[in-house]
């Protein structure tokens, strides 16, 4: 039997890292983030949508609003083929609220903010390469030639967790989806309002996404197939008036927006997000005194609408399970109570990809799995993906 804990090394400033400090201090526990970036993230990655339960664990710690405010509502997602046909559309059950738009930057400086407001200490350039454990803590070693020591280490590093490599050296990486990815928020698109609703077309030779909104902006994305797999960093060697001059002409035999929405962007509005990748299921979530929590663990495709929600959801029911039990237990716990769930989600929404990869070449076939995806993800048979409530007080 091991003590339970007085503070935690939070691995990562994203999403999961900052939730889960703000819900250990509410348990009781102390913690400090540390971010690898210098500045921490901000700029970093494209959109994301926070989903109703997301929104309600947030409510869990009292950070709730200054997400909701960085949002833009999406009621539902509208299913398309290339010439704009409707193929289907789903969205949230009745009487659920809808899914929030922002952009990933805005939401890691918004809960950064909020945490830095009570107290919690965030240090920045501190990129982990090692942890060692005694009998006493764990002590973690950064980039720096910093060190720092705590009762446990927690890995909110995202999919390419160093944490993940320290707790199982032969632990899977993160998986090509076979998709690169572009975005922007662009003024004046042109294009009528598409009435909170997120239309997604899939065109002869790649996916395009897009939402106008009431103020007369759009938000538009890119899903474009590249068999071989393409860096972030070798993306970015290509200039942004290069990727803007080559995407118009694949969506040219397509009566979308896209070409033209895609054509009103200007070089400084492009969000070059790199390839799209998705995690297999990783066998071991802890070791010892480390743990993993977030995309470190369960990072589903970013077209899934649920990658922030579910490393919300966790990071809470960690901190839960944390201040009710020791250390061994508590990781014990964590796992049983959020595995199911998360690889049930997973599973449920990451279907979607194959369709979007697929579509170029297969479209007879393409336009079947999205319609099959259209009639599984109906309302009434998604509802318990955007219900699940977090029950703080109940004992872990």
């Amino acid at each position: 039997m091991t003590g339970k804990i007085r503070n935690a090394l939070i691995i990562g400033g994203g999403v999961a890292g900052p939730v889960l400090a703000m819900a250990l201090q509410k348990a009781g526990i102390d913690s400090v983030v540390y971010e690898a970036y210098a500045g921490t993230a901000d700029g970093k990655g494209g959109g994301l949508s926070i989903a109703p339960n997301g929104m309600e664990a947030l409510k869990v710690i009292d950070a709730d609003e200054p997400v909701r405010a960085l949002g833009k509502p999406m009621t539902g997602i509208v299913l398309q083929d290339w010439k704009g046909d409707r193929l289907g559309e789903f969205g949230n059950p009745p009487g659920i609220a809808p899914m929030l738009f922002m952009f990933r930057h805005e939401v890691y400086r918004a809960l950064l903010d909020e945490a830095a407001k009570r107290g919690i200490r965030i240090e920045t350039g501190k990129r982990l390469v090692d942890a060692v454990e005694t009998t006493d803590g764990v002590t973690a070693r950064f980039a720096d030639g910093t060190e720092a020591t705590g009762d446990i280490l927690i890995g909110a590093d995202g999919i390419r967790s160093v944490t993940r490599k320290l707790i199982d050296p032969n632990a899977p990486e993160p998986a090509y989806t076979g998709l690169i990815s572009f975005g922007a928020l662009i003024p004046q698109p042109g294009v009528p309002s598409t009435g909170g609703k997120m239309n997604m077309p899939f065109g002869k030779k790649g996916f395009f996404g897009y939402q106008v909104f009431d103020d007369d902006t759009a938000v538009w994305f890119v899903n474009l197939p590249n068999p071989e797999p393409l860096t972030l960093a070798q993306v970015k060697e290509t200039p942004a008036e290069e990727w803007l001059r080559r995407l118009p002409p694949l969506y040219a035999e397509d009566r979308t927006p896209a070409a033209d929405l895609i054509a009103r962007t200007a070089p400084e509005e492009l969000i070059l997000v790199g390839p799209m990748e998705k995690m297999p299921r990783v066998p071991k979530w802890s070791r010892g005194r480390l743990v993993l929590v977030g995309d470190s663990v369960h990072a589903p495709s970013s077209s899934s609408g649920q990658g922030a929600s579910l490393a919300i959801e966790s990071a809470i029911e960690l901190a839960r399970c944390l201040r009710d039990l020791p250390y061994d237990e508590a990781f014990s716990a964590y796992e049983q109570t959020r595995r199911p769930r998360v690889e049930r989600v997973i599973a449920a929404t990451d279907r979607k990809n194959a369709a979007k990869a697929a579509g170029p070449v297969m479209r007879v076939i393409n336009a079947w799995a999205i319609k099959a995806f259209a009639r599984m993800a109906k309302p009434e048979k998604m509802a318990w993906v955007f219900q699940n409530r977090i029950d703080w007080d109940s004992p872990a």
